[in-house]
């Protein structure tokens, strides 16, 4: 059987390698108009791969701390959630070159995180704290977002 920590780092490069690959980089995302804030492209893997961490770090610790089964379940509901979430955006984003339906996903990616903030302060508040970065950047990557799909207005459908 895999350890909690081998199950968490596989929860953590698994999300980086399936976001990557869903994260392709064609022409169409080049030309969007993008706000002068925006970080560079290189800046998000890197990003990803440190927040990820810290939150696989934090599925240990709320694993070993969780006083019973029940709370152990809680904590593979929360993580589990959150993975389905952050898989979606991507596709959305890049693959089906909608960042509208993006900017509605990630509210549900935000939300997953608000709710493992939460689940995870009674079992344990360092865990729940590590979260705290993933939370931010959703938040910072949600705004950005926003701000992509604002300076990007689809085409209206022709009026016939």
């Amino acid at each position: 059987m895999l350890s909690p920590t081998a199950i968490a780092i596989i929860w953590a490069v698994g999300l980086c390698i399936i976001g990557g690959l869903m994260t392709p980089r064609a022409d169409w995302y080049a030309r969007l108009v993008k706000p002068s804030w925006q970080p560079p492209g290189w800046a998000f893997g890197p990003a990803w791969t440190i927040i990820l961490g810290l939150a696989a770090w934090s599925g240990v610790i709320a694993w070993e701390a969780a006083a019973s089964d029940a709370a152990r379940l809680d904590v593979l509901i929360l993580f589990g959630v959150n993975g389905v979430f952050h898989l979606l955006w991507s596709p959305l984003f890049f693959k089906f070159q909608r960042p509208d339906w993006a900017l509605g996903e990630v509210v549900f990616l935000w939300a997953s995180l608000v709710a493992m903030v939460a689940g995870l302060w009674p079992i344990s508040q360092d865990a729940a704290l590590l979260i705290l970065p993933y939370l931010a950047w959703v938040s910072f990557a949600a705004f950005l977002n926003l701000t992509i799909v604002r300076l990007n207005p689809r085409p209206q459908a022709a009026q016939t």
